[in-house]
């Protein structure tokens, strides 16, 4: 697999998995209803080739007023998603969104895998959705984590399939990584040893 790579923008080819089909739907809504986002977490990993399951899609949104939010419901509804969390649109906006908890919406009748949405209220989260990359795959695009910020974030998480993903990223943007927002990335998540051990020791003799 051949990856692209200018100026923010990925461009690649495979064969879509039946994960990557669901993602591309998903996000069609989102652009749809003109809602800014991006996805994290591990399922960039498997995006760009890692091969391993994942039960959910995590993405941030962002923080919007009701009457948007209900927009996207129902346009979420009307495509075959619903919410795993509560049926009505008022209470999973009050009582999870707008209190830093995550919503969850799968196909109808299933429960994985699913989309989790949560709206930023970290440094780092709001990071992610203002420096996102754009990723164009077989000409359709979706918004995805900078390279450099998802690998250290996931040292910073510290589970082996984290430390997996990290280094699977790492070894295979290797010479197209900006090494020094990289190397920023990790000092301010202070995962220094774990870089050490996870990345540049086994990849860069």
């Amino acid at each position: 697999m051949e990856f692209k790579l200018t100026k923010g923008i990925i461009t690649f080819e495979r064969k879509l998995s039946d994960l990557d089909k669901l993602v591309l739907k998903f996000c069609k809504i989102l652009e749809k209803n003109k809602i800014d986002y991006v996805i994290i977490s591990g399922y960039i990993a498997i995006l760009f080739g890692r091969s391993r399951n994942t039960e959910d899609v995590d993405l941030f949104i962002e923080e919007m007023e009701f009457t948007k939010f209900k927009s996207l419901w129902d346009e979420l509804y009307q495509n075959g998603f619903e919410c795993i969390n509560e049926s009505k649109p008022e209470r999973v906006y009050n009582e999870y969104l707008k209190n830093s908890s995550a919503i969850r919406f799968a196909e109808k009748g299933k429960f994985i895998p699913n989309f989790e949405l949560k709206f930023p209220k970290t440094r780092y989260n709001n990071y992610s959705l203002k420096n996102k990359l754009k990723v164009i795959i077989n000409g359709k695009t979706i918004n995805a984590s900078e390279l450099e910020l998802q690998i250290a974030f996931k040292l910073y998480l510290g589970t082996d399939k984290d430390f997996e993903d990290a280094r699977h990223l790492y070894k295979t943007f290797e010479e197209k990584l900006n090494m020094g927002l990289l190397t920023k990335h990790i000092i301010e998540l202070k995962v220094e040893k774990q870089a050490e051990k996870i990345l540049w020791k086994k990849y860069r003799n």
